[in-house]
């Protein structure tokens, strides 16, 4: 015999054996424990999300049609990330389903912009609104690091609102900023 069969005859001669491994009702109580503060952080958070929105109503609710003359068909793919009040990129509006993140695809023509959402509804931006474009590293929802965010600066009512953008491919961040600062010095212009 081995030393390790030795051993494990002596064990079972002498009657010990190892506890028990499970505690059943230690263990159930300890995860109905865990769900309980789990589903009370997720409904805070709501709660949390829903007082913002309420915060927010005095917002007007912005353009949601397409105009008829913009095929949503063509455009740019990518992700919408949020809007949020100008120059605190933090700040999400909740309000308006403007602060829901969702798939895009982003058309731009001389009558504005159109974020043609997949989990939200559409978001048009009139010519007249749009303040300027640029480059930024990230916004509420969305940080890509150097500049990978599409910023869109525009006006709702008496609001300045930035609304971000990730497009899919590289190339189309700069033509993108591009169009929507075309579209704001042909505003400026005709004004």
């Amino acid at each position: 015999m081995t030393k390790e069969a030795v051993g494990t005859t002596i064990l079972l001669a002498s009657g010990e054996h190892s506890a028990p491994v499970t505690q059943w009702a230690a263990r159930i109580g300890l995860t109905v424990l865990i769900l309980a503060v789990f589903g009370g952080l997720c409904w805070l958070m709501w709660r949390g999300y829903q007082r913002r929105a309420a915060r927010q109503a005095d917002l007007p609710a912005p353009a949601t049609g397409a105009p008829t003359a913009v095929d949503q068909g063509e455009g740019v793919e990518g992700v919408y990330a949020s809007t949020t009040t100008h120059g605190d990129w933090l700040d999400r509006i909740a309000a308006h389903g403007l602060g829901v993140r969702s798939n895009a695809n982003v058309t731009v023509t001389g009558e504005g912009v159109l974020f043609a959402r997949a989990a939200a509804s559409d978001l048009f931006i009139p010519a007249a609104d749009v303040v300027s474009a640029e480059l930024a590293p990230g916004i509420a929802g969305k940080v890509t690091g150097g500049e990978g965010v599409v910023l869109i600066t525009w006006r709702l009512g008496e609001y300045t609102l930035d609304t971000g953008f990730h497009p899919r491919a590289k190339a189309d961040r700069e033509r993108l900023v591009e169009a929507v600062n075309g579209l704001g010095e042909k505003e400026r212009a005709n004004a």
